[in-house]
């Protein structure tokens, strides 16, 4: 009985992220199924869904292409001013943007990763990312912003902490950030 359960759990080790990556998969394959399928490049789902997403794929990087050139970066410029000027739409573009802006691009602000003592005298220590050293504009001295990412989440917390509470980890920013999404089960590579 004890080496059925023993093989029993081995099994699930492998079954359960296995199945767990096979539905999210089939999940993003009726929501790109369903998306492309207004297309209808043919009469095969599999077809317009395959040719929707390299469609997309292919468009989203000639846009990345124009958007590096000058004249389309003015361009771009000009809209996005508009559209952080439209009451409703500036609340919901602009948050977006700049959390896109904080993982990729030019303006990544998580690449500084830190251990931060959250809770000095019982010593608990979180990992993070310095998002910003200087605070000044805020009328606050002496302290840093760290964002403090959830497992298993996309999202975190932010918080102010002085700056003799934070230590750099001598790690990527990508290598904690996965070990911190992973809820610390995953190797730091």
């Amino acid at each position: 009985m004890k080496k059925f359960l023993s093989y029993f759990l081995q099994g699930l080790l492998f079954f359960v992220p296995l199945v767990i990556t096979l539905i999210i998969f089939l999940k993003l394959y009726d929501y790109f199924a369903g998306l492309f399928s207004a297309f209808g490049f043919s009469s095969n789902t599999i077809l317009n869904t395959v040719l929707g997403l390299a469609g997309t794929i292919v468009f989203v990087t000639l846009l990345g292409l124009l958007a590096s050139s000058y004249l389309f970066n003015k361009l771009f410029s000009l809209l996005e001013e508009r559209l952080e000027q439209i009451p409703l739409i500036k609340h919901i573009y602009s948050p977006i943007k700049d959390f896109t802006s904080a993982f990729v691009g030019s303006k990544k602000r998580f690449n500084k990763p830190v251990l931060v003592t959250t809770s000095p005298n019982a010593n608990i220590q979180e990992m993070g990312f310095i998002t910003q050293e200087d605070l000044k504009d805020f009328g606050i001295q002496d302290k840093v912003a760290v964002y403090l990412p959830y497992s298993y989440s996309l999202m975190g917390r932010l918080i102010i902490v002085p700056t003799e509470q934070v230590k750099p980890l001598q790690k990527s920013a990508s290598e904690v950030m996965k070990f911190i999404v992973s809820g610390g089960v995953s190797d730091a590579d």
